[in-house]
């Protein structure tokens, strides 16, 4: 015990040493290419830390832009990450994330129903309308899927078409209410985008991913009985369904804020939580904790991809996150071929 103990302590460390170390990379790199030792008195004076002498255009780049970005990338690595750990628990089934179940596409189709119709009058956000497409499409795939009973397998299959059917609703809403420049910068968002962010979109994303954090640990004996099947669950007493309510709300929840302020992003939430499985093990204690630090570097490592692999053009992120996450979701498919008989 005290070896694993030190194992975790030792992972936790040097993944929070990494992430500073990314962070302070994604936000040197760039158009602008800036020494390290600039980028760290950049982020000293913005922090209140400091007060060196660089040139106020070096300053705005590095703090207003690149490190808000920065942050936000962690922010939605993290969550969605951890909204991976969830479902994959809840459903029993390591296929399971919020892009595979539709989530995401309910998510981006209520966001541009606000965005480009002005669904809500004015009353609704963007955000509140990702939300409520995020519940419309769990709540749609729940009934194609007939409840979530032991054929979990159904879920996956109710979740594909429920993501072709929002994706298409999204699709005709743009190609039918949107000028061009509108349908470029909308399908360019709805690819995942992080070039719009700033740091009240990075702040809220903290605030919202921090707490929801917390709350999840508090879960995380639970997820463990839930793993042994619902039966021995309910006998341990845990609730079930009150249980799959708070989860997937604060699911939803996260995927619909992280949605509204830089798209649809897949693979993160599947791919994350077996990485982090393979390190720490199942039990959602250090699962958890694990599947953020690791999400978070790898949306920061992503977005730093983004912004270089192509000379003078940023690539949407999510096509980034899709290079890497299609190869690893062939191989989880392959390693689970057997059981799903």
């Amino acid at each position: 015990m005290h070896a694993a103990s030190l194992k975790t302590s030792v992972l936790t460390l040097g993944s929070l040493v990494s992430l500073g170390l990314l962070m302070v990379l994604a936000a040197s790199v760039g158009d602008v290419a800036l020494p390290f030792s600039r980028t760290l008195k950049a982020i000293a004076n913005g922090m209140g830390v400091g007060d060196y002498p660089l040139p106020p255009l070096e300053q705005g780049i590095i703090w207003q832009y690149r490190m808000s970005r920065a942050l936000m990338a962690a922010c939605s690595g993290a969550g969605l990450a951890l909204c991976g750990v969830i479902l994959q628990a809840l459903l029993r089934n390591p296929l399971a994330e919020p892009y595979l179940l539709g989530i995401s596409a309910g998510a981006s189709t209520g966001a541009v129903l606000v965005m480009l119709l002005g669904v809500g009058g004015g009353m609704l956000t963007v955000s509140g309308g990702a939300f409520l497409g995020a519940c419309s499409a769990f709540l749609l795939i729940m009934l194609l899927a007939r409840g979530v009973g032991r054929d979990t397998g159904r879920i996956i299959l109710a979740g594909i078409a429920g993501t072709q059917l929002f994706n298409a609703l999204t699709a005709w809403i743009v190609s039918t209410s949107a000028n061009a420049e509108q349908s470029r910068s909308v399908m360019f968002w709805l690819l995942g985008s992080l070039s719009s962010v700033r740091w009240p979109d990075a702040l809220l994303a903290a605030g919202l991913i921090g707490p929801a954090f917390l709350l999840l640990l508090g879960f995380a004996r639970r997820l463990d009985t839930l793993a042994l099947g619902e039966e021995i669950a309910a006998t341990l007493g845990t609730r079930i369904t009150l249980l799959r309510v708070v989860l997937l709300g604060i699911t939803a929840a996260i995927t619909a804020v992280l949605v509204s302020m830089i798209g649809a992003v897949g693979f993160v939430g599947l791919v994350i939580p077996h990485a982090a499985r393979f390190l720490v093990g199942p039990h959602h204690l250090k699962l958890l904790p694990a599947a953020a630090l690791i999400g978070a570097q790898f949306m920061m490592l992503a977005d730093v991809l983004s912004r270089i692999l192509i000379a003078h053009q940023v690539l949407p992120i999510g096509v980034v996150t899709a290079l890497v996450g299609a190869p690893a979701f062939a191989v989880i498919l392959y390693r689970n071929k057997g059981r799903s008989s």
